[in-house]
């Protein structure tokens, strides 16, 4: 039996993706270590679970949702079954900083390969994920686009972007829960309850968040939109700005880029 789509690693984003996908796709494989996690999964979704080899030789599209560290041992492992195979498939990988050509060597076979960069919000199906596609058809694009279309937003970027823009979207949700922390601290030191003021941040960035995105206005002329004059939001906008805030957040990207440039030459 032939499926549409595998998974090897249903750890917290292999199964965030996985339950994103089956939303679209019932035809779904499994695999992880232990396979009692692929299993238990396989089970809530309602597909099949099996072995690494089952998914890399079974699957039209393969995703190799482990850990930088053992992508390598991983994809030699399976690479003498994906050689076996006479049909196409197409591999795609989310381990951070392993390049196209990487998955290409490590398996010694020149198959359509999709880079992805999911962050953390694909668990609610609210995620940015960027893609490279590297030898893949018009048609199966569509079909990756399909499939993922739960998990959120993809994006099509070139690789040689991939850090600059995942040091924004894969570390930005870190300095997003940052801003809303800090945002309740001060209602709770207004004299606002604890759980009220970590809700009313939530909800406002939530909410601001999602004015900015389904108005495409430009994110400057909407912060004027809140600014009176000589009101209380032109009040807190003038320490924020005395603080640097907007240096800060922006050195905070680029630190995170030149980290993920180190971390790519190991």
């Amino acid at each position: 039996m032939g499926y549409k789509i595998g998974f090897i690693g249903t750890g917290v984003m292999g199964g965030a993706l996985a339950r994103a996908v089956s939303k679209q796709e019932k035809s779904v494989l499994l695999s992880n270590v232990p396979c009692e996690t692929a299993q238990s999964l396989a089970g809530e979704l309602g597909c099949d679970f099996g072995d690494n080899n089952r998914v890399a030789g079974e699957c039209e599209y393969i995703v190799l949702a482990v850990k930088p560290q053992i992508i390598r041992e991983v994809l030699s492992g399976i690479a003498p079954v994906l050689k076996s195979r006479t049909d196409r498939f197409v591999i795609i990988t989310i381990a951070a900083g392993v390049a196209v050509d990487t998955v290409r060597q490590e398996t010694g076979i020149s198959c359509p390969v999709i880079r992805l960069m999911p962050n953390t919000p694909v668990l609610v199906g609210k995620g940015v994920i960027l893609c490279v596609f590297d030898g893949v058809e018009t048609r199966e694009k569509e079909e990756f686009y399909r499939l993922f279309s739960s998990a959120g937003f993809c994006d099509e970027i070139k690789e040689s972007d991939i850090d600059a823009a995942g040091a924004l979207t894969g570390c930005g949700p870190a300095f997003a829960y940052i801003v809303m922390r800090s945002l309740a601290d001060g209602a709770v030191q207004c004299g606002i309850e604890e759980e009220k003021a970590v809700k009313y941040a939530e909800l406002t960035m939530l909410g601001a968040a999602q004015l900015a995105f389904d108005s495409k206005r430009d994110l400057e002329e909407l912060k004027q939109a809140v600014c009176s004059p000589k009101g209380t939001t032109v009040e807190g906008v003038g320490v924020l700005e005395s603080r640097g805030v907007r240096s800060a957040f922006a050195d905070t990207v680029k630190a995170s880029y030149r980290r993920s440039l180190e971390l790519g030459k190991k």
